[in-house]
């Protein structure tokens, strides 16, 4: 396979209440905000795009919330855990600090000399703070919740569970071009490059669990990372050849995307690392205004009717603080 993805571009996944998720991802979590949009296929819907400063990949959690949204199914054929990258010194802080939000925590564990906490959304959604004990060189968003020295650098990593891996291993390295890293017991870890935060990805093999179903509190997609749009390209017909159902080429608006399933049933996304999302609002600003395409700008007035508002902290743009 002669493509070679640099690691995660951003995972999206189903959210209830708007107000609810954006409150613990931005005052209990300490994120940015970084884009205000809608999902263009439901455009009565917000997406809420999670990230450091400018939301570079491989920083993003990003959320289709419906307020009514029935709860999901956790399970196999889906990502089940999404984990982010602390600083190694901070996973007795972050205990503290989600406790104290009534956020309910495990104990620290120790996997591939990582400490992990794990925890939930307001949603359900399995979350993760991971520390990597060399470090991870990204700098963080800073904000009075969330002090620097502790805050998120960004994705650590995803989990998808499955009944079997050897098909699902088969994507991740010749479709994806991931390496094999390591086994611990039913728990298989495939990294990018050198791996490390926001470059790796665990296969866990549950074939005693129910098939997950994608609704609140469960993830929608993992989108992994293309450094341009000729690269996506040729990639989506080398998996074509390969026998891959693939998706034509969207206009993501901040990326270009395309999808496919990978055999255990996870839906994969390989995304473009340009424009970015500096390219209708300057960086001090971002996520501050509803942001549509220009193909929804002719129906704003009846969409800004149809979302909710949203009460953002003032740190989220320092430039109206």
């Amino acid at each position: 396979m002669p493509f070679r993805t640099s690691g995660l571009h951003h995972v999206t996944a189903i959210g209830g209440d708007p107000q609810r998720n954006a409150d613990f991802y931005l005052r209990t979590l300490g994120l940015r905000l970084v884009k205000t949009t809608v999902n263009f296929d439901d455009p009565g819907t917000y997406h809420l795009y999670y990230g450091d400063e400018s939301g570079r990949p491989g920083t993003l959690l990003t959320f289709f919330p419906w307020r009514d949204a029935p709860r999901g199914r956790i399970g196999t054929g889906q990502a089940t855990t999404v984990s982010f990258s602390v600083p190694e010194h901070s996973v007795g802080w972050w205990q503290r600090h989600l406790e104290a939000a009534g956020v309910a925590t495990s104990q620290v564990i120790n996997r591939d000399d990582e400490d992990a906490l794990l925890f939930r959304d307001p949603d359900g959604l399995q979350l993760a703070l991971v520390a990597h004990p060399q470090g991870d060189p990204r700098d963080p968003w800073d904000t009075p919740a969330v002090p620097a020295e502790h805050a998120i650098r960004g994705l650590h990593s995803v989990t998808l569970s499955v009944n079997r891996e050897d098909a699902t291993a088969g994507m991740l390295t010749e479709g994806l071009g991931l390496s094999f890293s390591n086994e611990e017991r039913n728990r298989f870890r495939f990294v990018a490059g050198e791996g490390g935060p926001g470059a790796t990805v665990d296969v866990l093999v549950t074939p005693e669990a129910p098939r997950g179903l994608v609704a609140a509190g469960t993830v929608h997609h993992v989108a992994w990372r293309a450094p341009d749009e000729d690269t996506q390209s040729a990639w989506r017909e080398e998996l074509i050849e390969r026998g891959v159902g693939v998706t034509s080429i969207m206009d993501r608006q901040y990326f270009r995307s395309i999808y496919f399933r990978e055999p255990g049933g996870t839906l994969l996304e390989i995304a473009t690392d340009q424009p970015g999302f500096a390219v209708d609002e300057p960086l001090l600003e971002l996520g501050r205004a509803l942001k549509l395409p220009p193909w929804l700008e002719p129906d704003r007035q009846q969409i800004e009717a149809t979302l909710p508002k949203l009460d953002l902290p003032s740190e989220n743009n320092p430039v109206s603080a």
